[in-house]
């Protein structure tokens, strides 16, 4: 029998060596002073996400905006998967007179949240039903709360790698989580109770009561702002080469600038050649939802292409520094390619760029989809917002301890595996109607299983990094997982109008496929490239 199908049987069957972990210094480290600030950096982190998707969609809706537009706006947030770009930024870049007083980390992170208040504020003064204009204007508060929400992910996990040893990285990464989920469960069920508490309803649209729901969740960033205050910055040594690049740092916040703006430029300029190609595109492809994502694609690698561009042209003005660019972006990335080789890197990148795609394009039109079938924003935020948190939290507590008995490829199979699944559930509750003992069991599997799958992939992406790369590498990371279902999500809304919600969920299972079997094939040819270098070490 050929060696490697050998390798692809143990890779199905065989259970990996149990770990005891010392049970009782993990929970007295718990109280860890560290720890404990990760619980309300991860409530300050997970508080902006739903503003952007869930609450935002059935806001929208209820002002009368058509679910395609509704779910356009899930690309608000794609500011998440773009955050490694200006990563090294937040790394190295001090803030004037914020750094001085509060280090490198504190400063970033308050700016970040002043930031990430200040939009929620925004939008909270925008009345999207009043005229198309408002809803551009609620579509660039939007932006901005996703992109200052990714620069606040990237600061935090900065102060988290370098506040505590590696002994404490597990337990902080663990209450992060949990303070995320709770910051999550005030934005998705508290912003909803708070506007049906008000008087606003599907049938009976008020602003005023959506309006306030988002000013108190701009005032609950104070948590996270205070925190900021009270706790002390890393105690790490500042490299003199670090301290003396202040141009440097200029030069290449200039670049950045300068790229984004060639970025932003080209979508703004092409959205009238997109209209022009859009009838041609059509007549080809002969489907609405087809079309406008080959042509949204196109412009997207343009606007990257016009981004590279006018950083080569700043490069060679000599205004940008090339060594920085290449150990903030080159160096990571070659490394990655270097370990894994590129046929294989390659198919890594494919799994992480597609591992999430079922979950987040059948998410973003979820809450849209409960409000069709006729249940409250009460019932939505109890049974779907609250029970489904715990819900989530169980499964993730389920997928570590699977992932340490049996290894996480296995459970990353799994995962994606009953993630895909579950969302054939979702076909029976459209057929069954808005039935409560349903909508339980739906949202029990569906987050049960998103659970499992989460943790397992945070396992996942954390042993494909390098500790010399950890912090770009993770980014990249990061930011390619929701990329693609991001894109594929804005289109859902005009999916679902076409194909109604039992076809629709069925192809969001369907998607899950591909990533079932790129598991399959990474799983083995991982342990091919592991049994390769221990024999070369052995030799």
């Amino acid at each position: 029998m050929p060696r490697t199908l050998l390798i692809f049987l143990r890779f199905l069957a065989s259970p990996l060596q149990r770990f005891s972990p010392k049970t009782w210094e993990a929970v007295k480290n718990f109280a860890h002073p560290r720890v404990v600030t990760m619980l309300f950096f991860g409530f300050s982190a997970g508080l902006p996400i739903l503003l952007i998707f869930s609450s935002l969609s059935l806001w929208l809706r209820e002002a009368g905006i058509q679910r395609s537009a509704v779910t356009f706006f899930s690309w608000a947030a794609l500011g998440y998967s773009f955050k490694f770009i200006w990563a090294p930024l937040v790394d190295q870049m001090p803030i004037p007179v914020m750094t001085r007083c509060l280090g490198r980390r504190r400063a970033w992170i308050l700016l970040a949240q002043i930031c990430i208040a200040a939009a929620i504020f925004a939008m909270s003064m925008i009345d999207p039903a009043k005229a198309e204009a408002s809803l551009s204007l609620m579509a660039l508060a939007a932006v901005a709360l996703g992109f200052s929400s990714a620069t606040q992910d990237i600061a935090i996990d900065a102060f988290r790698i370098e506040s505590a040893g590696e002994e404490l990285q597990a337990l902080m990464a663990s209450v992060y989580i949990a303070g995320y989920r709770i910051g999550m469960l005030a934005a998705g069920a508290g912003a909803l109770f708070l506007a049906q508490i008000k008087g606003s309803s599907p049938g009976a649209y008020d602003y005023t009561a959506w309006r306030m729901a988002y000013q108190i969740m701009a005032g609950l960033m104070a948590i996270g702002m205070i925190t900021v205050f009270v706790i002390k910055e890393p105690d790490i040594t500042v490299k003199q080469a670090n301290r003396s690049r202040t141009t440097d740092h200029a030069r290449f916040f200039i670049l950045f600038l300068v790229s984004a703006a060639a970025f932003v430029g080209w979508f703004y300029f092409s959205s009238g050649i997109a209209s022009t190609l859009e009838e041609q595109v059509l007549s080809v492809v002969k489907n609405p939802s087809g079309a406008g994502f080959i042509i949204e694609t196109v412009r997207l690698a343009a606007g990257l292409c016009a981004a590279l561009l006018a950083a080569r042209v700043m490069v060679v003005l000599k205004v940008a520094d090339m060594e920085m660019i290449r150990s903030a972006y080159v160096e990571p990335v070659s490394d990655f390619f270097s370990r894994y080789g590129a046929g294989l890197a390659w198919l890594l990148l494919a799994l992480i760029g597609l591992y999430r795609i079922s979950d987040i394009v059948l998410g973003v039109i979820s809450n849209v989809f409960y409000q069709d079938m006729g249940f409250s924003k009460i019932q939505i935020a109890s049974i779907v917002k609250t029970f489904g948190l715990f819900m989530t939290i169980a499964g993730g507590f389920l997928g570590g301890t699977l992932s340490i008995r049996f290894g996480v490829m296995r459970i990353l199979f799994a995962g994606a595996l009953l993630s895909a699944v579950t969302n054939l559930l979702f076909v029976l509750l459209a057929w069954t109607g808005p039935s409560l003992p349903m909508l339980y069991l739906v949202i029990s599997a569906d987050n049960l299983a998103g659970g499992l799958a989460g943790a397992a992939f945070v396992a996942f992406l954390s042993s494909l990094t390098n500790v010399r790369f950890t912090a770009i590498q993770y980014a990249v990371f990061s930011s390619l997982m929701t990329l693609v279902p991001k894109v594929f999500s804005g289109y859902s809304g005009t999916m679902v109008d076409q194909l109604g919600y039992p076809v629709f969920f069925t192809v969001t299972c369907v998607m899950g496929i591909p990533v079932l079997i790129l598991i399959l094939i990474c799983g083995v040819r991982l342990q091919v490239s592991r049994l390769q270098g221990s024999m070369k070490q052995k030799s």
